[in-house]
């Protein structure tokens, strides 16, 4: 099954991005529908105190979850840069390694949801009508976190040696019987919201087996011998603090989302609801920056370890060209169907509702763009081992935030809410992108091409 795998190394670069990102796209696309499809089946038979549930205790899962994600992403960051280096011994152990932090990690958060949600969702002022929905739906998914954490790090390990299709086939069996499990447990069992938990989380499962299952038959490059687990000081290093650099980018990034959950909380369940569906579809039109960016991380940490800055360097060109012509078209399309999409979404008619989400799509997607070189730039220094600058970027965000929650968002309201996130990632782009250029592995290759033309 070798021919499944792109050479991110040496195949000519706008095919290779492409065709490694086209299945992560695809796979990020179904992994949204876990969620859009609990969204559209309580919205339309459940009614809006239910979608405001599932919106109020969305941020929590992604607080848990961004740190699991975040770290199995980091675990594959390197284990890529291995396989870059045709060092498979080292991939095997960086395999090994990773199985075990994965362990220790999904344990320690499971513990943290068990004692500490319902006190995280009172603290988010969650309103008293909806807090025991949005528990009864969260408590069930954090519970069984780690199914979602093996399949992300066993994904990422696959994609780590150029293996992006797989996943995204069985992410797309998953995702269909989650459909089919939602309308079965809502509405003809009638279990509610506890059944859209239940149905994500028995998806979810199914598409860690099956990855699993592969890895064991098809990718025996994947799978270490008992040596392999026998603890490596400077390996273990490497892989805990790229593990826990993009974690606590990923924590920071989306408890600063908490944190703005704060002031929406605030504004009634008619504008919860109208922003948790604005939510949905601004993440469906970022799916390709996303996609992109992801294949970033894996492709420059390859190339990295092969020894090809100068592939990097074409690599993220193209990237920021990709980014601009998509977030240019998004925009576009935004404009003319906002309305619609929320009152498809959210199976509301209420006007609140559909003006809500249509004021947040309308001005956010304009800079859609800015969040393409910022996820490209974030990733790319990822992918060539840098660790501080990109959680950073994380702590300038969660501090524009805060101050946002405090200063703007009580005397702007909801525009407050709206206008935040653009204005914040305009000064992180620019920060990362000074980063990157500055890069030492980036300045000293093109200071050395400007010495070889001299």
């Amino acid at each position: 099954m070798k021919h499944i795998n792109v050479n991110l190394t040496q195949d000519a670069i706008v095919k290779s991005l492409l065709l490694f990102a086209l299945p992560i796209l695809i796979s990020n696309i179904f992994q949204q529908l876990y969620n859009t499809v609990d969204t559209m089946v309580i919205g339309n038979y459940l009614g809006e105190l239910s979608l405001a549930a599932i919106g109020s205790s969305a941020v929590v899962f992604q607080l848990l979850v961004g740190f699991a994600i975040g770290m199995s992403s980091g675990l594959s960051i390197v284990a890529a840069r291995h396989y870059g280096a045709e060092d498979n011994d080292t991939l095997k152990r960086a395999v090994a390694g990773a199985l075990i932090s994965g362990l220790i990690i999904v344990a320690v958060l499971t513990l943290i949801s068990e004692l500490f949600l319902h006190s995280l969702l009172q603290i988010l002022n969650t309103p008293e009508d909806i807090i025991a929905q949005a528990y009864s739906y969260i408590h069930i998914i954090t519970m069984f976190l780690g199914v979602m954490f093996f399949y992300n790090m066993l994904a990422g390990m696959l994609r780590a040696i150029g293996n992006s299709l797989m996943p995204l086939i069985f992410l797309i069996i998953s995702s269909t019987l989650n459909i089919g499990l939602d309308l079965l447990l809502i509405l003809k069992f009638g279990m509610g919201i506890k059944g859209a938990a239940i149905a994500t989380v028995i998806s979810q499962g199914i598409s860690a087996v099956l990855t699993a299952i592969y890895i064991l038959n098809k990718s025996h490059i994947l799978i270490p011998a008992k040596k392999h687990f026998k603890p490596d000081k400077g390996l273990y290093k490497e892989l805990i603090g790229q593990g826990l650099s993009m974690a606590m980018m990923g924590t920071i990034v989306t408890l600063g989302t908490v944190i703005l959950q704060y002031s929406i909380n605030n504004m009634g369940y008619l504008t919860i609801a109208g922003h948790i569906t604005a939510r949905r579809i601004f993440f469906f039109s970022l799916l390709p920056i996303m996609a992109l960016s992801l294949s970033m991380s894996t492709f420059v940490s390859q190339n990295k370890g092969a020894g090809r800055p100068d592939r990097i360097i074409k690599g993220v060109k193209y990237a920021f060209i990709f980014t601009s012509a998509w977030g240019l078209l998004a925009a576009v399309i935004i404009m003319f169907t906002a309305e619609p999409l929320a009152r498809f979404l959210s199976g509301s008619t209420n006007p609140q509702v559909l003006e809500t989400a249509s004021k947040y799509l309308k001005f956010n997607l304009l800079f859609l763009f800015v969040l393409g070189f910022l996820n490209t730039s974030r990733f790319t220094l990822q992918g060539l081992g840098t660790k501080i600058i990109p959680l950073v970027s994380s702590v300038i965000e969660l501090a524009a935030k805060i101050a946002f929650v405090f200063f703007i968002i009580p005397s702007l309201g909801y525009w407050g809410v709206i206008i935040s996130e653009p204005i914040i990632w305009i000064v992180m782009t620019v920060q990362l992108l000074f980063a990157y250029y500055r890069h030492p592995y980036i300045s000293e290759y093109r200071a050395n091409m400007r010495s070889k033309n001299n």
